[in-house]
């Protein structure tokens, strides 16, 4: 398992980080999660430059030649960070050097912050809807509301008040986190 902590943009931010990656421990079987979080880049189709191009996750199960993509490929394709990523049940590569990975995560988790432009919100939320089989939340720092999406399907939301919980069974209790 490979595990990155990244400095974020508040002490908030950073917390709640930190506490998805310490409760993940909870996960039934532990060594067979691959989990990224933020300084591992996720590589995507098109460019996020060009309006009139189409963004999306690369999905590793529709490539023909994984090597030849891992060795000419993925370190040309534009990428995002997002706050949390985990591989659980779908597959992911990784450059030689692991630092750009490319595949459709089981979560992908971003937190809000003032600093995020609505340009940004709406291109990662596009980016992450390509993926039939990604779940991905978004938490605004100063709220405890979490709003969550499988594919493009919206799902109930939730709340940093209670114990959190993917479509595949999950659990988070970042409680602590909550705003009272």
């Amino acid at each position: 398992m490979d595990m990155i902590m990244p400095m974020s943009t508040t002490r908030r931010h950073n917390k709640i980080i930190n506490e998805f990656v310490r409760k993940i421990s909870g996960v039934d079987n532990f060594d067979e999660i691959d989990m990224l979080t933020s300084e591992c880049a996720l590589a995507h189709w098109g460019s996020k430059r060009k309006s009139n191009e189409i963004c999306c996750l690369v999905d590793i199960e529709l490539l023909e030649n994984i090597e030849h993509f891992k060795k000419s490929t993925i370190n040309h394709l534009e990428y995002v960070q997002p706050d949390f990523i985990l591989f659980r049940n779908n597959r992911f590569v990784a450059n030689e050097f692991e630092t750009i990975t490319a595949g459709c995560p089981d979560l992908i988790i971003e937190i809000w912050s003032e600093g995020n432009s609505n340009i940004e919100k709406r291109f990662k939320f596009d980016l992450y809807s390509s993926g039939a089989k990604t779940e991905h939340w978004y938490i605004e720092q100063g709220l405890n509301k979490v709003t969550c999406f499988y594919g493009t399907e919206k799902l109930p939301e939730q709340s940093l008040l209670n114990i959190l919980g993917t479509s595949n069974g999950i659990k988070f209790d970042l409680r602590k986190m909550a705003i009272k």
